[in-house]
């Protein structure tokens, strides 16, 4: 494993660790949608979701992302204001 992959590996798992309180299908729900909204394309194309060092709530992000496509907001720090707006989002 790559130096990048394992760096991955850690940054879904600490995503994961913070939504820990939810139960664990809305902790893997914003789970994918903190990745799909902050990580590159290429950061996501890294993980195929199998990787057995991945949290169980971390590898169900990914299985919901292959599966379902981008999730609703889950958070407030993934709905975004227009452009013209302010307010709202902690994210940026």
């Amino acid at each position: 494993m790559s130096n990048t992959h394992a760096r991955l590996i850690y940054m879904a798992n600490q995503i994961a660790r913070n939504f820990s309180a939810l139960d664990h299908e809305a902790a893997a729900m914003a789970t994918a949608d903190h990745i799909q909204q902050f990580w590159d394309p290429r950061m996501k194309a890294g993980i195929s979701g199998d990787e057995p060092d991945l949290s169980p709530v971390a590898a169900r992000a990914f299985v919901i992302l292959r599966t379902e496509g981008e999730p609703p907001p889950q958070t407030r720090a993934t709905v975004f204001n227009p452009v013209d707006e302010g307010g709202r989002s902690d994210a940026g």
